[in-house]
Formats: C-alpha cells, structure tokens, sequence
C-alpha cells in the first residue's frame, strides 16, 4: 500500500458508500446471487446506525475515496462486537483491513473495552486469527439459517 492511508469517523452521510462497499466485499468471496439477496438487511448500513451512541464506525480513505470500514458496537461497559469490517475487493490484502483493525483495538483501549467479539465471516478467519483473534465458537448467521459462522475473541 503505497498511497496515502487515513482513517475518520464516518458520518452519517456515508450510510450508503457503506452499505454499497459491504455488498462489494462480500460478493467478492463468489457469494450466489440468493445468498447475497438473504444478506441484504444485514450488510445495510443507516445514518441512524452511524450516529448510534453505541456505535463507533471508522472509514478509512486513500485520496479521498472510501476503502473500507469498520463498525465497533458497544455490548457492554468492558466488551464490543466488530460488527463490520469490509474493504474495497480490488484493496483486500493490501493492508487495509490491518490498519482497521488496529484502529479498532487503538480505540477499544480509549473506550476501556477488555475484549471485542467477532463473528467472522469464514473466508475471514485468517486474517482475524492473524489479529489475534482467539477462536471461541460458532454462531449462527443472522441471515442463513442454519449458517454456523466462526467466532473469535480479542483480548484488549
């Protein structure tokens, strides 16, 4: 990753970049049209969710244009969710989703968060394991039944 790499807060205005990148990146892993569809209300992202007190979502941009984000939902006084984490499909592997991450735990240390939970997507597992992700489990998918996903703890 040579260009220049920020990272902010997101605004409410962004909703729909988001919600557009998390289809991208999703589709990405060869995802069926149906599968992508029973999706759909989970990869959707509001203005409303982004100015939530309990959510803190971060995008990051290269020459201004939106390569990825991250969304940290507050579960309790001492634990969080990664409840998103998507980047650009031609910038993933490029270290994108590293930076998030460790603007994520940067940020869940100021919150005082001991741990964040992450149910990842299986073509995931790697890069969460390389995060230090711990894994603890399986969930079941919001949007596929019968769908068990992993799920990973970090230690802050």
């Amino acid at each position: 990753m040579n260009e220049k790499l920020t990272i902010r807060a997101a605004a409410a205005a962004d909703a729909a970049a988001l919600t557009s990148l998390a289809f991208r990146s999703k589709a990405h892993w060869g995802y069926a049209i149906e599968f992508m569809a029973a999706c759909k209300s989970e990869l959707t992202y509001t203005g409303e969710m982004i100015d939530a007190p309990d959510y803190h979502f971060y995008v990051a941009e290269i020459d201004d244009q939106v390569a990825g984000f991250y969304a940290l939902l507050l579960t309790s006084s001492e634990s969080a969710e990664l409840e998103a984490l998507f980047v650009k499909p031609k910038q993933i592997g490029s270290g994108i989703g590293k930076a998030l991450m460790d603007h994520c735990k940067g940020l869940a240390r100021q919150l005082d968060i001991q741990e964040i939970v992450i149910q990842g997507d299986p073509n995931a597992e790697a890069f969460y394991l390389s995060a230090g992700g711990q894994p603890c489990g399986y969930r079941e998918s919001a949007s596929i039944r019968g769908r068990q996903l992993p799920v990973f703890m970090i230690r802050i």
